[in-house]
Parts: C-alpha cells; structure tokens; sequence
C-alpha cells in the first residue's frame, strides 16, 4: 500500500470520523441507560410509598385519607393506592428491563471499547509507529464491533 504522507493523512481523517461518530452515540446512548435507571429507581421508590401508608397505618390511614378527600367509600382509597402502585411497579420493571438490557449494556461497551482502540490506532499512526497496511486492518477490526453506529455527516 502507499505510505505517502497523504495516504497516512486520509486513514487519519477516517479514524477521527468514526470516533466522532462514536462520540455522538455514546452522547446519546449513555443518557438514555441514565434516565431509564431513573425510572426504575424513583417508580420502585414511590410504589413502596403507595404500599407503606395502609400496610403501616391500616384502617385508621384509609379512614384519615378518606376523610381528607371527603370520600363516600374507604375502598376507593385502597384501590387507587393499589392501582397506583401497579402502575408504577410496571413502568419501573421496564425500566430496569430496558436501562439493564443486554442490547443497550453491550452496545455501549462496544462503543466505549472501539473508541480506545481508535484512539490507540490514531496515536500510532500520527507517530508513525505502524504502517499504513496495519493500520487499514486494524481499523477495519476495531469499527467491525460497531455497525450500530452510523457516520457523522460532513459538514
């Protein structure tokens, strides 16, 4: 292969494109595993909450509640606490199930991987420390574990 300056150069450009790229999905992707383990925290947090009043209080809760919203029945009070704690339990399993999916997890440790290795790559190859050959190969291996991320647009 040529090992002309402009050569090296264009392999270089290349590499700085893809970590770019790389960068732009990490941004993405770690925000999102973020807020979804959020959910899962603050939804498990607050149907214990709904649960720990009636569980700890008891009928005197339910009466104390009713009384407060001037409700005919005490039962509507269990069962919109109920409900309530239904709800939440599930939006916080899927978020637990999403945020701690095997697809999201993987992804970004390949993202955050490939990305190193880019990095090692480049310096390498602006100190001249390995030829172009190599390098092409090595950054066809390093980008092979993130086909999930596309390319940064020119601009």
């Amino acid at each position: 292969m040529d090992e002309s300056p402009g050569t090296r150069q264009r392999l270089s450009d290349r590499i700085e494109e893809k970590q770019q790229a790389i960068r732009a999905y990490l941004e993405r992707a770690r925000p999102r595993r973020n807020r979804l383990a959020n959910v899962s925290v603050v939804g498990s947090t607050l149907a214990a909450m709904l649960t720990a009043g009636p569980a700890l209080g008891g009928t005197a809760f339910t009466q104390s509640v009713q009384g407060m919203f001037s409700l005919d029945d005490p039962s509507v009070v269990w069962r919109v606490l109920c409900m309530g704690a239904v709800v939440l339990s599930v939006g916080a399993g899927l978020g637990t199930n999403s945020a701690n999916s095997p697809a999201l997890a993987e992804k970004v440790s390949a993202a955050e991987a490939a990305n190193a290795q880019l990095e090692g790559l480049q310096v390498a190859l602006d100190f001249g420390h390995i030829d172009t050959d190599e390098a092409v190969l090595l950054y066809k291996q390093y980008v092979s574990h993130v086909p999930f991320v596309g390319e940064v647009p020119s601009r």
